[in-house]
């Protein structure tokens, strides 16, 4: 497996003009993670982590989040998840176009994990033997070795364990940054995002606590599929085929596709996500590598943390919101009035050309004092 791993890279990067500029720095910094890090984790930690209970989680595919309490219970715990790698064929329009995706777990985005603060985050990496390319994970949320990348390299039958403690509340993405190969990886679907919850829970930035009856996580994501002569969108055997006609559409720096939770369509129709009149609900949305301009037509964002971080007091009652590129944002609405709400991406091009956009279907009665038809369409 070594050897078809070596031979696979070889050809994937042959004639890249990718100098690999993270290389050295992950190497320098996996050296000294090997000749510091294990003690310090065992000796200088400020806790005793054997006497810290476990919580085993399991996650869940999004835009759905696993069970957690909005409110820690107790003290810090460690909690424990572990993520698969799987590099797979995605079609992502109902034009039958193909990516080769890599994912966390098989999704784009990957799961939302969710702790709370001065827990710590214990990731088991699995890259298994029937993947062809060396991947890991850098968490925003994580402080050293560049997010967990330096510690977490692992070729096709290897896996790591990563732990960290998550010392910032918020909402941060977590993405794949191999050396000299990083943008590639992130905009082939290799992203999620992990919630960090303040231990007293979600508050106005007033002391008035908010907790939500749902949660939703949308990832956004680029894509840049190459087309043929013709415009057509190209078809390859596997990403390696795909890798240098790919690399020369993202320097274009212009997406072919940009999809909610890995292909146009993906949370609309009769995917949909649910929710009654009176629910009050929290979005969580990412973008690992463009900016974005999140908008809930027919709604607001009445508490909006746009860059993420509960620390700070949040914006209300928003329009729109900007969430940068590298950036995990958070949104917290009471639907008000039935019907079909669309969220989308307020750069309307991209929301309803390049595929920018999801549904909530918000069930419940009707108040035509917020709105009503005074006149219906006539010719007159």
């Amino acid at each position: 497996m070594t050897e078809k791993f070596q031979m696979t890279r070889r050809s994937m990067l042959a004639g890249a003009a990718i100098a690999g500029a993270l290389t050295p720095l992950v190497g320098a910094m996996s050296a000294h993670a090997e000749e510091a890090v294990p003690s310090a984790l065992h000796t200088a930690a400020p806790v005793d982590l054997a006497s810290l209970p476990r919580v085993k989680v399991d996650l869940v595919r999004p835009p759905f989040v696993h069970a957690h309490t909005q409110k820690a219970e107790g003290g810090p715990k460690i909690v424990e998840f572990t993520l698969t790698i799987e590099e797979k064929k995605l079609v992502i329009d109902d034009q039958g176009t193909e990516l080769h995706a890599m994912t966390f777990d098989g999704s784009v985005p990957g799961p939302l994990m969710v702790v709370h603060q001065d827990d710590y985050v214990e990731v088991t990496l699995n890259n298994p033997e029937t993947n062809q390319l060396q991947h890991n994970i850098d968490f925003h949320s994580a402080t050293g070795g560049l997010g967990g990348g330096a510690l977490t390299v692992v070729n096709p039958g290897e896996s790591a364990v990563l732990r960290f403690k998550a010392t910032k509340a918020g909402v941060f993405v977590y993405h794949c940054a191999p050396p000299g190969m990083v943008p590639w990886h992130v905009t082939s679907g290799m992203n999620g995002a992990i919630m960090v919850l303040p231990r007293e829970g979600l508050s106005d930035g007033k002391g008035n606590a908010l907790t939500y009856d749902k949660v939703y996580y949308i990832g956004e994501q680029d894509f840049y599929v190459p087309r043929d002569e013709n415009g057509n969108f190209k078809k390859y055997e596997s990403a390696g085929d795909s890798y240098a006609d790919t690399l020369e559409v993202m320097r274009t720096l212009t997406p072919s596709h940009i999809v909610f939770n890995g292909a146009v369509g993906a949370l609309t129709g009769e995917n949909a996500l649910k929710a009654q009149v009176g629910d009050k609900v929290l979005i969580v949305h990412s973008q690992a590598n463009r900016d974005t301009r999140p908008h809930l037509i027919g709604g607001h964002g009445d508490y909006v943390w746009a860059t993420g971080k509960f620390r700070n007091a949040p914006d209300v009652d928003q329009e729109t919101w900007f969430i940068p590129g590298g950036t995990a944002g958070a949104a917290f609405y009471t639907f008000e009035q039935p019907g079909i709400y669309a969220y989308v991406n307020h750069n309307l091009i991209e929301a309803f050309e390049l595929g920018a956009a999801a549904h909530f279907a918000v069930t419940g009665e009707w108040n035509n004092d917020l709105m009503t038809s005074v006149r219906a369409p006539s010719g007159s």
